[in-house]
């Protein structure tokens, strides 16, 4: 009886985050917001503001990849999403990311897990779902230009007419699909340049 108990712990253990867990969450977390906070001031230029869907996903790639080399429970990934989201919230970026953070966290941490946490392959399809987030960064320009532009008065009206000229409706979708591709992209660089880690990780 005593014996089944400990097992039962342990079992449960396993499955519940700890220190070391919500450190690891902490440090990738810190190391891919720099990496989209340093990427997303090229926003200011009108041209690279949708390309923002390309090189964050691409770029944020090797330091997530390694993240998932970490991850063994449930929850880790869904909280870095959220996170993400949460200081796009603070930032001012609105509840959009907050949201689409949640849902796209939800959607790669059930991937993930779906491959054992032991699935290269289900490892990049995971980043392609969690890159999905970023795409809240852009819906408040879909729904609310007035809005979304008076918030960026101080760039001028030149910028408003440039992005809105680079980004009309229609582009929504292609940005939302280019955030998941180039999530895959950026997934296979960092397996491709952290092939070490991967292979002590157990990734295969």
């Amino acid at each position: 009886m005593i014996q089944r108990r400990k097992e039962k712990n342990i079992m449960e253990n396993r499955h519940k985050l700890n220190g070391r867990d919500l450190m690891n969450i902490g440090v990738f977390g810190a190391i891919y917001f720099v990496i989209l906070f340093i990427v997303a001031m090229l926003g200011i230029i009108p041209v690279f503001l949708p390309l923002l869907s390309v090189f964050v996903p691409i770029i944020g790639g090797i330091p997530f990849m390694l993240f998932l080399t970490k991850v063994k429970k449930p929850g880790m990934i869904f909280i870095m999403a959220v996170i993400m989201g949460l200081l796009m919230l603070f930032t001012g970026m609105g509840l959009w990311a907050l949201l689409t953070g949640a849902i796209a966290g939800l959607i790669a941490e059930a991937v993930f897990k779906s491959g054992k946490y032991s699935s290269a392959k289900k490892a990049v399809v995971a980043y392609g779902f969690f890159s999905l987030w970023i795409f809240g960064n852009y819906m408040p320009l879909f729904i609310n230009r007035a809005q979304y532009f008076a918030q960026r008065a101080g760039l001028g009206q030149a910028y408003a007419d440039a992005v809105t000229r680079l980004m009309p409706n229609w582009t929504a979708p292609v940005l939302l699909i280019s955030c998941f591709v180039c999530g895959i992209l950026g997934g296979l660089l960092g397996q491709k340049v952290l092939h070490r880690h991967f292979e002590k990780a157990g990734l295969v």
